[in-house]
C-alpha cells in the first residue's frame, strides 16, 4: 500500500473507531445500511474509509426514491453499501450474466466467438435493437462474437437474445449462476417476456422487430400498467441485490468465474461500453478506468424504473473496487440520476 494511502487509511481507521465507541478492531461493524459482510471471507479484514461510509448513507439517504448502493473494495476486502441486500430491477444489467455464460461456454469448448451465427427477423426483440434495420428477409450473417460486443458495448437487446438462446435460455443462465456461486442475483425470463410483463402484457410473436408492442403498450389503460409496474418494482423478476451484484463483479476481476483470457476479453468490452457516459463513468479523473454495465428500465408518467450502472474501478496505482448503484424506482429526471452515480464514483475517488 503506497505511503500516503497507508496514512489516509490509518486516519480514517482511528476516525471511525472513535465514532463507534472504541470497540476493538476484529468487532468493529458499520451501521446496518452502511456496511454488509453478507458475502465476507472469514479473515479479518480492514475497516472501511469512514468518509467513504458517510459519503454513501448520505447519498443513499438524500436520494428521493429507492436506491441500492455497494461499493466493494477487492483487495482490502471490505464493503460499503446502502439498502444493498434488497432485490431491485436489474434490466440490462442481466446482459452481464448472459455474457458470462457466453465465455463460460467458450472455455468450455461449446462455443467460438468466431462461430456464425445468423438472426432473424422473428429473433428481434424491442427497445434498443442497433442491428435492427441489417436484418432482412434473409436475416443478418454475423458471429457470436460481434454479438456479444454489441450486446455489452451498446447494450442491444436483440443480439443479447440471441446469445441467451444460443447458452441454453434463462434456465441455463441462472444454472450458472447457482454453480458460480453467485447469490442474490436473479435471471428474468428473456428481454421480450420481461418488458411485456412488466407493461402488463403477454409478448406475442408478431410484435417482433416492430411497433405492435409500443402500440399495444399505449393502448393500455393507465391503471392496469401502473398495478403491473408496482407488481414488477415489489418482486422484480430480474431482481439482483447491490451486494450480490458487486460479489460477481468481484469474482469476475479475480479470475474466479472464466478463463483468464476469456476474463480479460469480457472487461475489455466493459470497458469500451458507450453506455450512460454521464452516470458512474461522470465521476472519474485522470488515471481512473471503468469497466462497466448499465441498465435502464421503463418509465410510467415520471415514474422511472431501473435505471442502473455497476462496474468495476481502478485507480491509478491499480487500486480496485467493484461498485453498483441500482436505481429501483423515483421520479427524479435523468440528470438528478446520472448526478447520483457520478457521486458514488466521486466519493470513492476522493478516499482511495
Amino acid at each position: 500500500m503506497p505511503v500516503a494511502r497507508s496514512r489516509r487509511f490509518l486516519a480514517a481507521s482511528l476516525l471511525w473507531s472513535l465514532f463507534i465507541g472504541c470497540a476493538p478492531a476484529g468487532l468493529l461493524a458499520a451501521p446496518a445500511h452502511a456496511a454488509s459482510v453478507k458475502h465476507a471471507t472469514k479473515a479479518a479484514r480492514p475497516q472501511p474509509p469512514a468518509d467513504l461510509l458517510n459519503a454513501v448513507e448520505g447519498l443513499g439517504q438524500s436520494f428521493k426514491g429507492e436506491v441500492g448502493i455497494s461499493v466493494r473494495d477487492l483487495d482490502e476486502g471490505w464493503i460499503v453499501s446502502f439498502n444493498a441486500e434488497r432485490m431491485l430491477p436489474q434490466q440490462s444489467v442481466s446482459k452481464l450474466w448472459v455474457a458470462i455464460a457466453v465465455m463460460d461456454a467458450v472455455d468450455r469448448g461449446k462455443l467460438s466467438l468466431s462461430d456464425p451465427v445468423t438472426v432473424k427477423k422473428s429473433d428481434l426483440t424491442v427497445f434498443h435493437q442497433p442491428i435492427r434495420s441489417l436484418v432482412t428477409k434473409a436475416g443478418y450473417r454475423t458471429t457470436i462474437g460481434k454479438l456479444l460486443e454489441l450486446a455489452m458495448t451498446r447494450s442491444a437487446n436483440s443480439c443479447n437474445d440471441v446469445l441467451l438462446w444460443k447458452v441454453g435460455g434463462p434456465q441455463a443462465i441462472r444454472a450458472m449462476l447457482k454453480r458460480k456461486g453467485l447469490d442474490d442475483v436473479g435471471f428474468g425470463p428473456g428481454e421480450r417476456k420481461l418488458q411485456a410483463k412488466t407493461a402488463g402484457l403477454a409478448w406475442r410473436p408478431e410484435w417482433a422487430g416492430g411497433w405492435g408492442f409500443l402500440k399495444a403498450r399505449a393502448a393500455m389503460p393507465f391503471a392496469a400498467r401502473n398495478r403491473a409496474l408496482k407488481r414488477y418494482l415489489a418482486d422484480p423478476y430480474d431482481g439482483a441485490s447491490a451486494n450480490g451484484v458487486t460479489f460477481g463483479l468481484m469474482r469476475l476481476k479475480q479470475g474466479k468465474l472464466l478463463s483468464g483470457r476469456s476474463t480479460r476479453h469480457l472487461l475489455g468490452l466493459m470497458r469500451a461500453s458507450r453506455t450512460g457516459p454521464q452516470r458512474l463513468r461522470s465521476g472519474l479523473r485522470k488515471g481512473w478506468t471503468l469497466a462497466h454495465k448499465t441498465g435502464t428500465g421503463q418509465e410510467l408518467g415520471n415514474l422511472a424504473t431501473g435505471y442502473n450502472d455497476v462496474g468495476i474501478l481502478v485507480s491509478p496505482d491499480g487500486h480496485r473496487y467493484a461498485v453498483a448503484v441500482m436505481i429501483a424506482s423515483t421520479r427524479l429526471p435523468i440528470p438528478a440520476r446520472m448526478r447520483l452515480m457520478g457521486n458514488v464514483t466521486r466519493a470513492i475517488v476522493r478516499t482511495d
